[in-house]
């Protein structure tokens, strides 16, 4: 070894420095950061990547960062302490005893990197964790749960359940949602395929990348299903441009009111037909091509294979059938023990998009593509979150602050995920052959790239 590869005891010294609590409390006693450093360090290792600072003015990590932590009273330890892991963290943020200054997407990246992932680790905090509580006079009575957490009821995926589900995420106000999604409204991966486009002209280019994948740019007046239409807007694309004729559904009766009407401002009346109607009630129909785009995250994987199944029945020989959804490596369930399970997506699932692909195989289907647009949700979700914080005001007015920091806190969070991979998401096409074998699709991808 070199002297230029020798530690530098100096800034070795001056990081432990800066890593310590500082400002004692006022009046004398032990401040908040001595009483929860050991703590923080046993969850978050001696190098505290962000500043934290506490309820009463003391703090704990380096003196400057990207953004910090502002724990804001004892009730975001008993929080922890009571539930801990990222429900505990959830509960005191949405409850507004913890809150994140500056780049929220930075401080998040950075506290995930720190957080152990061995159980172990967590439960050698348990000690530090009573330890600090006590210092702190933050042992006491579970802390009351936010409200806005849901807890359905009755058997996961059953249609009742389901409805409870999809009423909790998306009934919360039109008015939100637009603040948030802006003019397109459309609550799903844009696609920026051009270099500065903006957020709607990316969900249009998503749209019209959906469009010709299911074929419907080949000729006017094919029929399309549309599962978990949203607010109507890839129902109102392809019918203005492409003139299909389409069937749009959702469980939310206020995505439908919303999207009728948007519908009928556009003079689509004759073409798009909205109803609030489960997959499972549809029968007797058929289509010559169905999309289902962000709606998969929603079905589970015990119902994979029926969901499959059942749009393979609604669909003649040629059809196409898309699936666009959030994917997971291995799988993931969003249970009463998560954020997302509990705050966002109830009984929400992330399934692995092989066993999606084995899935749609099994109901009927050819698959002939499958295409990641991971790094385009990341993007996405960081303009939802931009428009989030521009219409802060009027957002919490809307829907309180409790719900508009539940949205900032999954949005970035989950822009995060997809930036490093430990999310993902996809579009899978699929083709119903017939009889003789052809499926008519386009000899390669240039017939829609």
């Amino acid at each position: 070894m070199t002297i230029d590869h020798l530690p530098d005891r100096s800034s070795q010294a001056r990081e432990v420095r800066d890593q310590e609590p500082r400002a004692a409390r006022p009046g004398g006693g032990i401040s908040a950061a001595a009483a929860l450093e050991p703590l923080v360090r046993s969850v978050l290792g001696r190098a505290v990547p962000v500043p934290i600072e506490l309820w009463d003015g003391s703090s704990i990590g380096p003196l400057a960062g990207p953004g910090k932590l502002r724990v804001g009273s004892r009730d975001a330890v008993r929080h922890v302490l009571w539930s801990p892991g990222e429900l505990g963290f959830a509960r005191a943020y949405v409850a507004g005893d913890i809150d994140v200054d500056g780049d929220i997407f930075e401080v998040l990246r950075l506290l995930h990197q720190a957080a152990p992932r061995d159980v172990r680790v967590g439960l050698r905090a348990i000690p530090a964790a009573l330890g600090a509580a006590l210092r702190t006079g933050a042992l006491g009575r579970r802390p009351v749960p936010p409200r806005e957490e849901a807890r359905p009821r009755g058997l996961r995926h059953s249609l009742g359940r389901d409805r409870q589900a999809v009423t909790h995420h998306y009934d919360v106000g039109n008015d939100f949602y637009e603040m948030v999604l802006g003019p397109s409204m459309t609550y799903s991966c844009a696609r920026f395929d051009e270099p500065d486009i903006g957020l709607a002209d990316a969900q249009s280019a998503k749209h019209d990348l959906v469009c010709r994948k299911l074929g419907l740019t080949d000729r006017r007046g094919m029929r399309l299903l549309d599962v978990g239409c949203g607010w109507g807007s890839m129902a109102l694309h392809a019918a203005e441009r492409y003139g299909a004729k389409v069937l749009g559904i959702t469980l939310s009766d206020e995505q439908a009111g919303l999207a009728r009407r948007r519908i009928e401002a556009a003079g689509l009346g004759a073409e798009v037909e909205i109803r609030v109607q489960d997959y499972r009630e549809l029968s007797g129909e058929q289509f010559d091509a169905i999309s289902s785009i962000g709606m998969f995250e929603h079905v589970g994987s015990s119902q994979m294979a029926s969901y499959f199944t059942i749009l393979r029945s609604l669909i003649g020989p040629g059809g196409r059938l898309l699936n666009h959804a959030i994917s997971s490596a291995g799988g993931s369930r969003m249970t009463g023990r998560t954020f997302i399970g509990r705050y966002v997506f109830p009984d929400g699932e992330l399934l692995d998009v092989g066993e999606v692909v084995l899935a749609m195989e099994k109901g009927g289907f050819e698959l002939r593509d499958v295409e990641s647009l991971r790094e385009h949700y990341e993007l996405t979700l960081r303009h939802w979150v931009a428009n989030l914080e521009r219409h802060w005001a009027d957002a919490v007015r809307e829907v309180g602050e409790a719900r508009a920091r539940i949205w900032r806190l999954y949005m970035a969070a989950s822009a995060n995920g997809f930036a490093d991979g430990g999310i993902s998401v996809h579009q899978v096409l699929g083709v119903a052959d017939d009889p003789s074998g052809s499926s008519g699709m386009p000899p390669t991808r240039a017939g829609w790239v």
